[in-house]
């Protein structure tokens, strides 16, 4: 790979650290560059992995240094995340691409609009979480653990929603939570990739240096900006996200 070439991996992995830590679909920004620099769709997916984990091993240290980390509580959400992800991870790629972007891409609209309706629902935090979460949560984490395993692309946004609307969290909060159940459940991703022969150890190292800074600057700016921030950047990406994968970068040639 010419030196350039690095940078432009570095940059990418800066851009999707920044936004993976705060909302969520980085990973539409790192997958595509990755299968461009010639790596196959199974290693490119498998190569992002290593990035990630190491993103959100930088995040959850500045999430927790300060004070937004509940770990017993999260713990309890990313034990039906990991075994989704095991599942997902192990899933074979038999499913339409197409449709799959297109239906990832109007679950994203669906979400648009319940944040732009229930706004306080994200900038505040509920006085009463449980402490154990319902079973009905543990299913919903594990579900969104099987996308999460089977491709990166978007679990944030997902883990975000069920983080705000089904515990209580507000944006933040939930931003914290968030790291910590995705490193956990990518360990057990990135292990089956790496069982499989998926992974590119040399790009997805460079890349990690790309995320693990994206994160730093992204917790910090959490906390100094505020709910109020978190949840407009996370509309932008929202439109964003949901443009590409419903197809409006076909139509103007991307």
């Amino acid at each position: 790979m010419d030196w350039y070439l690095y940078i432009a991996v570095i940059a990418a992995g800066f851009i999707a650290g920044f936004i993976n830590t705060l909302a969520g679909s980085g990973s539409l920004v790192t997958l595509p560059l990755l299968i461009f620099l010639g790596l196959p769709a199974n290693i490119a997916n498998g190569t992002n992995r290593i990035a990630i984990l190491l993103q959100n091993a930088v995040a959850v240290k500045s999430f927790h240094r300060q004070k937004l980390i509940d770990f017993r509580h999260t713990l309890t959400l990313a034990i039906p995340a990991v075994l989704g992800a095991l599942v997902g991870a192990q899933i074979a790629v038999n499913l339409d691409e197409v449709i799959m972007r297109r239906t990832i891409g109007a679950l994203m609209l669906v979400m648009l609009i319940v944040t732009l309706m229930h706004p306080q629902r994200w900038l505040e935090q509920t006085k009463s979480i449980a402490t154990r979460p319902g079973w009905w949560q543990m299913v919903l984490f594990f579900g969104i653990g099987i996308y999460g395993g089977f491709i990166q692309a978007g679990v944030g946004i997902f883990l975000l929603a069920g983080l705000v609307l089904s515990i209580g969290y507000d944006v933040v909060h939930a931003n914290g939570a968030k790291v910590v159940i995705v490193f956990c459940f990518t360990v057990i991703a990135l292990a089956v990739f790496v069982f499989n022969d998926q992974v590119n150890w040399t790009v997805g190292l460079v890349l990690a240096i790309g995320n693990m800074s994206g994160a730093w600057v992204a917790a910090r700016m959490a906390v100094k900006r505020g709910a109020v921030f978190v949840r407009w950047l996370l509309i932008v990406v929202l439109i964003l996200s949901a443009g590409y994968l419903l197809g409006a970068g076909d139509v103007i040639g991307l």
